[in-house]
């Protein structure tokens, strides 16, 4: 097949992250695959490390613009499905699509992150044949009770988030003092993107519980927006500001996940979704709130602690004897990387993508031009 991965945003995230993880697995079996991103992004440097043929996108041009630019490329290629994930992304594409005369779109909807579609993403439907793709059976199950998403000429399809845990045995851990956070104690970092802000909150007055009986602990936040102004203030107000650094979006971020005795994911979407699996690869217990994204990845009590959301003080008792017990986050950390390795491999995630590709290459499927 002829497949091309669409990735608008300038910033590095867990849904470009899947685009060319797929991208690379797709290519090694045979696909004729391209990347379309922008140029110098971070999203562009790791295509090429991952030797994904990547052609340049102007992520100022307007939607009509990057739809005749793109256009080209479409019939130059002879791309039979495009891979999308927001509502600019699948009118552009759509668009292009409309004037190569070919191709079917999906846009895929990031980990538990609800469908919607706007007046852009609605008139693209209009311009060419598209479909969704979903992370598990139950946003699946949930988003086919919508008459708009169910009457799609291409099916919708699952392809589950998944990685190889082979590829962190090389990982090395951060030096600690390089990221400004203590050298001895108990290292927790914390995977944050805009979206968290309410869990992030509840995190720390956790925290601010526990550090009087647990001086020794230290908290990092680790992502996108985490170094916003409103956190270090909410931290200073709570009286936990010494023990909590905010280190922003790093390119070293495995590296860095790989420094923490423990992970506590509050990012939602495909970073959270990654965070997690990161965590787990690494043998790193983790902490949540419990909800369905991480009651899909964290297995309670066994490889990692689920908590009670928006109630620090019910939240504060549980992860206590997690701080005290070094064997407890031991024992966790190799049930998570067993349980990544054998429930959320990049294998079936290739599967799902690959699958979803054929089923909308099918020509009959394709808008009458």
């Amino acid at each position: 097949m002829r497949v091309l991965f669409y990735v608008g945003e300038k910033r590095w995230s867990g849904s470009a992250r899947a685009f060319l993880a797929v991208a690379r697995g797709m290519g090694a079996r045979g696909h004729q695959v391209t990347v379309v991103c922008p140029g110098g992004s971070a999203a562009a440097r790791r295509a090429e490390a991952f030797g994904v043929e990547t052609v340049p996108a102007d992520p100022d041009a307007t939607a009509a613009g990057d739809a005749w630019s793109l256009r080209r490329v479409l019939q130059e290629r002879f791309v039979e499905v495009a891979f999308v994930h927001t509502d600019r992304e699948q009118l552009v594409v759509s668009s292009a699509m409309r004037l190569a005369e070919r191709g079917a779109i999906i846009r895929r909807v990031p980990a538990f992150l609800a469908p919607a579609l706007l007046r852009s993403g609605r008139f693209a439907l209009r311009i060419a044949s598209a479909g969704l793709l979903f992370t598990t059976e139950a946003e699946l199950a949930q988003a086919q009770a919508s008459a708009e998403i169910a009457v799609l000429p291409v099916p919708p399809a699952i392809a589950p988030l998944g990685v190889d845990v082979a590829n962190y045995d090389s990982v090395r851990p951060a030096n600690r003092g390089s990221i400004g956070v203590p050298a001895e104690g108990l290292l927790i970092i914390c995977s944050y993107e805009p979206g968290a802000r309410f869990r992030l909150a509840t995190a720390m007055r956790t925290l601010a519980l526990l550090l009087p009986r647990h001086p020794d602990v230290h908290f990092a936040v680790l992502g996108p927006g985490s170094l916003d102004d409103d956190l270090r203030m909410h931290a200073a107000a709570l009286g936990v500001s010494t023990s909590v650094s905010f280190l922003g979006q790093r390119p070293d971020e495995l590296s860095i996940l790989r420094a923490a005795d423990a992970g506590w994911v509050v990012a939602g979407g495909d970073d959270g979704a990654f965070a997690f699996l990161d965590f787990m690869a690494m043998r790193i217990p983790v902490l949540a709130d419990r909800q369905p994204m991480p009651q899909h990845y964290v297995a309670d009590g066994s490889t990692g602690v689920l908590l009670s959301p928006g109630a620090p003080s019910h939240t504060a008792a549980a992860v206590a004897p997690f701080f005290v017990h070094e064997d407890w986050r031991t024992a966790m950390g190799n049930a998570a990387r067993t349980r990544a390795q054998r429930d959320f491999n990049e294998v079936d995630m290739i599967d799902g993508f690959e699958r979803a590709a054929a089923a909308a290459a099918d020509r009959t499927r394709w808008a009458v031009r």
